[in-house]
């Protein structure tokens, strides 16, 4: 308990914003920014030209001069800001973890005027575990950029010519993999169980382009039950909605890896639609797996889901619910 001769150290720092920097893109259009930073830092936030005065104690104090820095060093690449892109930068550099400049400046793809690029640490992680091993598991919620990602990164493999085609692949689990079964051409019946892949595919190649890949099987796009029997060289391959997979169709699918081939595997353990009795391969694999060499496993959360962020309380509070709930109780 602090006595009347004791008080509290009270810290003062001023950062400078560059003259280079227009004070709008780092506050933001009517200070935009800086309320979501007076909301997220401790320190006092006090702007008088261009020159930005953080007072407070010294640990907020370096924080709050902290999250400036890389605020100032992401106008400068020519990227700009939005209030996601602060709110992000205000978390990752809190958790003091890894420089968030680093994370949302490392570019992975440029298509049709847009840069793909993590947004979280966890997908920066994620992305590198991609470079640096040949087998990437990504198992999170709905929305985290599993799949977005593994595409951006397998059609700049492709544009490097890294490998010499795409194989993007999903369990049509809904049709029990009966395809025979539904009515229409080959085409009708896969399409609506593949669209996520295509929707992701025309967002980084030139729609005009799709086409003609996909008829010269540059990029591939089939359900799990075409990839029997086959052997996957100079491929970058991706299957997706891995939760739906049984062992078999997980060992499956894993053995048709070939020579001068990547893997990407992604999945929500959570929402497994699976018959009952039928164990998902996804949920199994890192009990059978973990320990092998060039096999990496990315765990992505409700923290790093990038859609609307009302999507990442949703994500979250499922959490909360399956956490606390007993299972009969929620069956009901």
């Amino acid at each position: 308990m602090l006595n009347s001769h004791q008080t509290t150290a009270v810290a003062e720092r001023r950062v400078a914003i560059p003259a280079s920097i227009n004070m709008v893109s780092v506050l933001g259009p009517r200070d935009e920014f800086l309320r979501i930073l007076e909301a997220g830092l401790d320190a006092d936030i006090h702007v008088r030209g261009n020159e930005i005065t953080l007072s407070g104690e010294p640990a907020a104090v370096t924080t709050a001069a902290d999250v400036l820095t890389e605020l100032i060093t992401i106008v400068r690449t020519g990227q700009g800001l939005a209030a996601d892109v602060v709110e992000r930068v205000v978390g990752m550099t809190t958790g003091a973890t890894a420089r968030a400049s680093e994370v949302l400046t490392h570019d992975i793809l440029s298509s049709r005027g847009k840069t793909i690029r993590p947004k979280t640490l966890n997908q920066k992680r994620y992305v590198d575990a991609i470079d640096a091993h040949t087998v990437v598991f990504a198992i999170g919620p709905a929305g985290t950029g599993k799949t977005y990602l593994a595409m951006a990164k397998a059609v700049r493999a492709l544009q490097d010519k890294e490998v010499n085609r795409i194989i993007l692949t999903r369990p049509a689990i809904e049709a029990g993999e009966r395809l025979g079964f539904l009515p229409g051409t080959l085409s009708d019946k896969i399409d609506p169980y593949l669209r996520p892949l295509y929707d992701a595919l025309h967002d980084m190649i030139d729609p005009e382009s799709v086409p003609r890949l996909l008829t010269a099987g540059t990029i591939e796009v089939a359900p799990l039950a075409y990839m029997r029997g086959r052997t996957l060289n100079d491929a970058f391959i991706i299957l997706d909605e891995a939760q739906n997979t049984s062992m078999e169709q997980m060992k499956m699918f894993l053995t048709r890896l070939g020579f001068g081939s990547r893997m990407v595997v992604t999945g929500d353990v959570t929402q497994i639609d699976l018959p009952g009795g039928t164990r998902s391969g996804l949920a199994m694999v890192e009990q059978i797996l973990d320990g092998v060499h060039d096999i990496a496993f990315c765990t992505l959360t409700s923290h790093d889901v990038v859609r609307h962020k009302l999507v990442g309380r949703i994500v979250a509070a499922y959490d909360r619910y399956e956490a606390t709930v007993p299972a009969r109780r929620r069956d009901r």
